[in-house]
């Protein structure tokens, strides 16, 4: 029996260090932690309809596929203006369509009378469809800017495959065990040992569709803003002179609509201002007229005794 025993506990701790075999170091079971992902990030201005990814490869999606290839995360951000929102919207919204992208998030702000309304995209993107969904974005409004990035994870994702591959052993050592056990004592250890194998097993797998699926799909956030002008992309001198020129007309003229708006709006406030002012006007002016007007003279007070003739003091010498 001890024989036994001593067997079983040997070959489950065999299983053990199987599963130690190609262990990577994590926090909390995560991949992120092993290893500080090789990063790129380009920053670029750009006009509408000029928009390209100048990061990822043209053969972005065999490379995502292909299980010796490099596992590389690619994500944008774009900054973006219109003066039509509702078309432009519709133009992102035919893109993501037709591209095979879907919206993970996306939120709206602002009021179409108002003309101020912003809107923030988050697109999931195929990443053969990459470049054309980028391109059909520049076509749909005027990019002021974007960025790329590319997070290099294959270190992380061969760590996973390497770690789901000794649990399996050890997934399949212990069941043989099972089948071998002739005590309960002995089988309740087992299963113990593959309860935890299984949890690491699902958790660890989790993490290599994550990886999958951040590879296969790039990540792109869209910013809309809606403008009455748009914002001066011009690339040589001249044509930036000419756009401020332009923009600063645009403006002035922006300004005198918005100032004749806003006294339309403040009518009842000006008006009672005007009616303040002008009684203050006529109280002042009142005012004015008392203090010109001449003063009465003023006469001696008589004497209390009158002074007869004679009795006039005479002076001392």
């Amino acid at each position: 029996m001890k024989k036994r025993i001593v067997r079983i506990t040997a070959a489950l701790c065999a299983a053990a260090l199987l599963a130690g075999c190609g262990s990577i170091s994590s926090k909390d079971g995560g991949y992120y932690a092993t290893e500080a992902a090789a990063q790129e990030s380009y920053n670029y201005d750009s006009v509408a309809g000029s928009v390209d990814s100048g990061l990822v490869p043209e053969n972005a999606a065999e490379a995502a596929t292909d299980e010796t290839a490099q596992k590389i995360i690619y994500n944008a951000s774009l900054s973006m203006e219109s003066t039509d929102f509702d078309t432009t919207r519709e133009a992102l919204m035919a893109a993501v369509e037709a591209n095979g992208a879907w919206l993970e998030s996306t939120s709206l702000y602002g009021t179409e009378k108002d003309h101020d309304r912003t809107a923030d995209y988050t697109v999931r993107v195929p990443v053969g469809s990459y470049r054309a969904f980028l391109a059909a974005v520049g076509d749909a409004g005027s990019v002021l800017n974007i960025s790329e990035s590319a997070e290099n994870i294959t270190s992380s994702y061969i760590d996973v495959q390497a770690r789901l591959s000794a649990l399996e052993a050890q997934r399949d050592r212990l069941n043989a065990l099972a089948d071998e056990a002739e005590t309960t004592a002995d089988l309740l250890e087992i299963e113990s040992q593959l309860s935890d194998v299984q949890y690491q097993l699902e958790n660890y797998t989790r993490q290599l569709r994550s990886m999958d699926q951040q590879v296969s799909y790039s990540t792109v956030d869209i910013y809309l803003r809606e403008v009455a002008t748009l914002t001066p992309t011009g690339v040589t001198f001249g044509e930036r002179i000419a756009d401020a020129f332009g923009g600063g007309w645009d403006a002035f003229v922006g300004f005198l609509q918005g100032l004749v708006i806003a006294l339309v709006y403040l009518w009842p406030v000006l008006l009672i201002a005007v009616a303040v002012v002008f009684i203050l006007r006529k109280v002042w002016k009142k005012r004015s007229k008392k203090e010109k007007l001449p003063k009465p003279a003023q006469t001696p007070p008589p004497a209390e005794y009158p002074v007869k003739p004679g009795d006039e003091p005479k002076p001392k010498y």
